[in-house]
């Protein structure tokens, strides 16, 4: 047999048999030493394609799509940008506005092997693709799905564009794992684990508006992969309070946590909570030690159902009990009352300060 044949039949035996390229750690590697050398301060969206910029490379095997939203899903990337059309051979699908229709596509490619297929849409319309999700779930298979602009923080388009109740019920699914990381490093971490697993689909809920990068010492160690940990405790002393958020909130979790150890006195440890899914499959130990034995407080700009889990009462969340509203996001977050102050607030009635 030709080298080149050898070539092409490893190649094929390797996606066919789900295995990833050897320099894929190498690139993982790469991205994180990038974000580790230049801290960026991005929607979790523009992260997001930062991270298929830098792995989609070593992944020819990676074929992306949007349903119409390519400019907002921001999932069109250098190395998965030729156009697929009826006869001509690409990597990039453009779905039309046909959610159910992407994911049942995807669904299939996924089926047939030797691919890994991604699509974009709004969080919001998660609906339209919830029958194709259930279906990626049922089967065992790792879809990826990109959904942006995950909360009320997208701003004026308004409620019907803005997902509230999206992340309960998308939790709510077996087999499913839903990721909001809370910066450009937990995206990238994110991103990871979808690849490599094969036999369960993830979905991203990705932000609109910025966020800064909120880990700052270099690491290897993919800390999404336990779905929460501790970020950071603030303050000195045996901890008081824990405070535990997702995605843009986590910035906000930890404002509040710094005013709490200055101005209180107490010490607070942030949790950042990437994935419910995997967290809830940790070890009991492991599990013990981010969620401390003292109160704790949610926070997440989205429904509050479920969050008592974690917290012992919805009392104890800050998020959201209505649909949104049209107006910029920093307005919004503080009429809907997701902010530090309310944070503080329920801190110092819980700890009686």
């Amino acid at each position: 047999m030709a080298k080149a044949d050898e070539a092409l039949q490893a190649e094929f035996l390797r996606r066919t048999t789900r295995s990833l390229p050897a320099d894929f750690k190498e690139a993982v590697a790469n991205a994180r030493k990038a974000l580790f050398d230049k801290p960026q301060k991005v929607a979790t969206r523009k992260a997001s394609q930062m991270a298929l910029e830098a792995l989609a490379p070593v992944l020819p095997e990676l074929i992306g799509g949007s349903a119409d939203l390519t400019g907002s899903n921001l999932t069109r990337v250098p190395s998965v940008d030729s156009q697929f059309r009826k006869g001509t051979p690409g990597r990039y699908i453009g779905y039309g506005v046909r959610e159910f229709a992407m994911a049942a596509a995807m669904n299939g490619m996924m089926v047939h092997g030797g691919i890994i297929p991604y699509g974009g849409t709004f969080m919001v319309f998660s609906d339209y693709a919830r029958n194709g999700i259930r279906l990626s779930a049922l089967m065992g298979i790792g879809t990826i799905y990109v959904m942006t602009h995950d909360s009320i923080g997208l701003g004026e388009d308004g409620p019907t564009h803005q997902p509230v109740e999206h992340l309960a019920s998308l939790r709510a699914m077996p087999n499913l794992l839903t990721f909001r990381p809370a910066d450009a490093l937990e995206t990238l971490e994110c991103w990871e684990l979808a690849i490599r697993n094969r036999t369960r689909p993830s979905l991203l809920a990705l932000s609109r508006q910025a966020v800064p990068q909120l880990r700052l010492e270099e690491s290897d160690q993919n800390l999404a992969a336990r779905g929460a940990y501790i970020l950071r405790q603030v303050g000195s002393g045996e901890r008081a309070l824990t405070l535990l958020a997702t995605g843009t909130e986590v910035s906000l979790a930890l404002e509040a946590a710094e005013r709490l150890a200055r101005d209180k006195g107490i010490a607070v440890a942030v949790i950042s909570m990437p994935s419910w899914e995997l967290f809830k499959e940790q070890d009991a130990d492991y599990r013990a030690s981010v969620l401390g034995n003292c109160p704790r407080i949610a926070v997440e700009a989205a429904a509050k159902f479920g969050w008592a889990t974690f917290v012992g009462d919805e009392d104890n969340v800050i998020g959201m009990d209505s649909f949104g509203a049209s107006a910029p996001a920093e307005e919004l977050y503080k009429k809907f009352g997701i902010t530090s102050d309310a944070i503080i607030a329920r801190a110092s009635q819980l700890l009686r300060l």
